[in-house]
């Protein structure tokens, strides 16, 4: 009886442990499948060589939570964007296409159509609640909140930021916009930041702050959909001195007076006193020397990365990240007027040169992603969309898109094409043929800046593989190679620009 008491107990437990472990794997089975949250970390103007991840780096850097970013996942050493500064750029990023399809010249502001679906539209549509925190910048109707370059008009439920190219880091008050002759008279703002249909002021803070802070309130929401965070930094971006005071100090620079009304500062074509004068003078070599300059992007970066790490800290504590899949990226290369370091890359922001266009890139996605790779492959922004979209779920139909999702797709001869403004550039396997030449814009550029080896619009061939810092022209030896990619080039804009 005793022994029929005990095999009818142990029949009991074995089944009622059975059935834990099949939840358990049902459980952890279900975890697997479903949409992961995603973030989408972008940046604004790092430099190539100030990417910690990469085994090069330059050592001056301190981003140990950007750091964090290459460990938990894969790097690409290859990864560029589709135009060499950020409106175009951002636009092919929210798109998954080369934005010159629609924006024939080529320009500063291609603007977003109404017939080009976004990546906030595609992941919405699939039931996430999406936001964006920071800026937006398609190059076109600044400032307004009914135009479709809006988020909220273009897949966002939710944004908090600024329209523009740049904002103060400082001056995020109504009443220092009510001071300013020009709160919106230069390509960068400073004032309220728009929320949603309205705008929201801060008497106190630092924008990098202010944009993490609101992500963490974000973040810490009760969450009963997947979620889709754009946090879009505009550091390192000018203006590169404006940085809390303990991270001047740690680089032994001095404070400069933020922009101030009262102050008249005279400066270039601007009216005194306005913030474009102030900008303006703030933003090109020269106000500050060029070792100073070093120091102050430093700084910047420093508070970027430190800010980064505390999003990444609250992803962990809330347990978040074990379903994340986190996107980092720069909008296009270092500036040559700001100190950022791109070796060894010719260039930077405003030109087709490597240095302008191929930027820092990682993606973490723990049990998705490898940890701690970095992938030689060259892949594009425009794989960004096609990659988010098809993790979460959705099936994508546009045969137009430029990208191609990163954790299916393998192809080391795939055409990438550019064009901005008069110059343009295409890549084959190991081979980039462009007629680009530099534009530094406003001045001449910081000490960091590689110069290119011809500066004109004649056709320049390299093996951007062997030679990424583009110093050995081979288009004499490869006329072969020459013609083929100019007509590959030909043949796209041929096949996919609106005529």
């Amino acid at each position: 009886m005793k022994q029929l008491l005990f095999l009818m107990v142990f029949a009991v437990l074995f089944s009622c442990n059975s059935d834990k472990k099949k939840n358990e794997t049902s459980s952890e089975d279900s975890a697997q499948n479903k949409q992961p949250n995603i973030l989408l970390i972008v940046v604004d103007d790092q430099g190539y060589a100030d990417f910690a991840p990469f085994d090069n780096f330059d050592t001056t850097v301190s981003t140990p939570n950007i750091a964090r970013l290459g460990k938990s996942g894969t790097v690409y050493s290859q990864a560029y964007v589709t135009a060499p500064v950020c409106s175009p750029s951002r636009a092919g990023i929210i798109t998954g296409k080369n934005q010159f399809r629609w924006d024939i010249p080529a320009s500063w502001g291609p603007g977003l159509p109404d017939d080009v679906k976004t990546l906030p539209e595609y992941l919405k549509d699939a039931g996430y609640k999406t936001a964006r925190i920071g800026k937006n910048d398609l190059g076109r109707n600044f400032h307004k909140n009914d135009v479709r370059e809006y988020p909220l008009n273009h897949g966002y439920d939710e944004f908090l930021g600024f329209s523009a190219h740049a904002h103060d880091y400082w001056a995020n008050s109504k009443s220092i916009q009510d001071r300013t002759p020009d709160p919106y008279g230069t390509s960068a703002a400073l004032g309220p930041l728009m929320h949603n249909m309205g705008e929201k002021s801060y008497e106190d803070g630092y924008l990098t702050d202010i944009l993490t802070n609101e992500s963490i309130n974000y973040l810490k929401q009760e969450h009963d959909k997947p979620f889709f965070l754009t946090l879009s930094y505009s550091a390192v971006h000018h203006l590169i001195h404006e940085v809390p005071k303990k991270y001047l100090d740690k680089y032994s620079v001095e404070e400069i007076p933020n922009y101030d009304p009262d102050n008249k500062l005279e400066y270039s074509h601007h009216e005194p006193g306005s913030y474009s004068a102030y900008y303006d003078k703030y933003s090109r070599v020269g106000a500050i020397n060029t070792d100073d300059l070093r120091k102050y992007y430093l700084a910047n970066l420093n508070c970027l990365d430190d800010n980064i790490g505390r999003v990444l800290d609250v992803l962990h504590e809330t347990e978040l990240d074990k379903n994340t899949l986190i996107v980092f990226i720069s909008d296009n290369g270092g500036s040559p007027l700001t100190g950022a370091n791109n070796a060894p890359l010719t260039g930077g922001k405003y030109s087709l040169w490597e240095g302008g266009i191929r930027v820092p890139m990682a993606v973490s996605w723990p049990g998705h992603v490898d940890a701690g790779k970095i992938e030689k492959q060259y892949v594009s922004a425009a794989d960004i969309l096609p990659t988010l979209t098809n993790a979460a779920g959705i099936t994508l139909t546009d045969q137009n898109l430029d990208g191609i999702d990163l954790f299916e797709s393998k192809s080391n001869d795939r055409l990438l094409v550019w064009k901005w403004q008069k110059t343009w550039a295409a890549r084959l396997g190991k081979w980039k043929l462009t007629n680009t030449k530099e534009n530094h814009w406003k001045s001449e550029p910081s000490e960091q800046y590689i110069a290119p080896i011809k500066d004109d619009l004649s056709l320049k061939l390299f093996d951007v593989e062997s030679d990424p810092g583009e110093r050995n022209d081979l288009s004499a030896q490869h006329p072969e190679v020459v013609e083929q990619l100019e007509k590959a080039y030909n043949d796209w804009c041929d096949a996919n620009i609106k005529k």
